[in-house]
């Protein structure tokens, strides 16, 4: 209680008090430690200080250092796995592009000596690229989609470069290489392009489907200087209000970059057709663009 009182009171009489308290401190310490002695207590009582402060700091940055890391530094524990199963951990950067559509970017998928075998494999074999038709059409207008390709199956590739790219596909987008459709290469030249279109097939359209297509893996086997763009004009729900021309190249954009993987799903969890996955691939202005094209079903998928 008096204590409290000693640091409470500011009335005159206890501030007499404390001057009192003080002069004896002073004229004290003056004769006990002098000055050498008081010099020396304050340096070494900031060097403590220091010390703690240094060392505080250094636990808080490895901390954080370390929370940052901690994704590369642990040393996992492979799982026992099945007959299909692998025996190694797989890591495959990627970036979320969009959720409305669902659209992911995967740089240096493929490295510039695989795109190139890929390249080599189908340019003997490019044919004008075809349409599927919907209900009643016979044919379908020659400057829909004006690129030429070829179809190649994994299997016919001596070098396994193709089973590689596939098998990587897989683990990139957790789906059964069972469900895949053959590799469909492309070479989009000056001005070729592919207007607004959905890789699923909307029944009412094309009638009854034994399988839908779920998602679309690309990988850029080229750069392209200037467009070339794989885009998604329905982005975020723009351009829906039936006034939008499908030849125009609008609204989310991927720039091709040789290597680089692209992945969209064309439909919801619950197998619905996600109406904002219509793409396109922009006019060529400066190329050529080179592309395969992955489609993925929902059932095993064979001709």
């Amino acid at each position: 209680m008096a204590t409290t009182y000693a640091f409470d009171d500011y009335t005159p009489k206890a501030k007499a008090k404390s001057r009192g308290y003080w002069y004896w401190w002073n004229n004290y310490s003056r004769a006990k430690l002098g000055f050498p002695s008081v010099f020396i207590f304050c340096c070494l009582f900031f060097i403590a200080g220091f010390l703690c402060s240094s060392l505080r700091s250094q636990e808080v940055s490895g901390f954080k250092q370390s929370g940052r890391q901690l994704e590369e530094t642990l040393n996992y524990d492979v799982m026992a796995h099945g007959k299909t199963g692998d025996d190694s951990m797989s890591v495959i950067p990627f970036q979320v592009i969009s959720w409305k559509p669902r659209a992911f970017y995967f740089p240096r998928f493929a490295t510039p000596e695989q795109c190139q075998h890929v390249i080599n494999l189908a340019k003997s074999k490019l044919e004008p690229s075809k349409l599927a038709l919907r209900k009643g059409e016979v044919e379908k207008p020659q400057d829909v989609r004006t690129s030429m390709g070829t179809f190649l199956r994994a299997s016919q590739d001596g070098a396994g470069i193709l089973n590689a790219i596939e098998e990587k596909i897989a683990k990139a987008t957790k789906l059964p290489r069972s469900h895949y459709e053959d590799f469909n290469v492309l070479r989009y030249q000056l001005g070729q392009k592919y207007d607004a279109h959905l890789d699923a097939f909307p029944p009412e359209q094309y009638g009854p489907q034994k399988s839908q297509r779920v998602a679309t893996f690309l990988v850029y086997l080229s750069d392209v200087e200037e467009g070339g763009e794989t885009a998604f004009p329905y982005e975020n729900g723009m351009n829906m209000d039936g006034s939008y021309d499908f030849k125009k190249c609008v609204g989310l954009k991927v720039k091709p970059r040789m290597g680089d993987g692209f992945l969209f799903y064309s439909l919801y969890p619950n197998n619905t057709i996600d109406q904002l996955s219509l793409h396109q691939s922009c006019p060529v202005i400066k190329g050529p663009k080179w592309v395969v094209t992955k489609w993925i079903r929902d059932q095993e998928f064979s001709l």
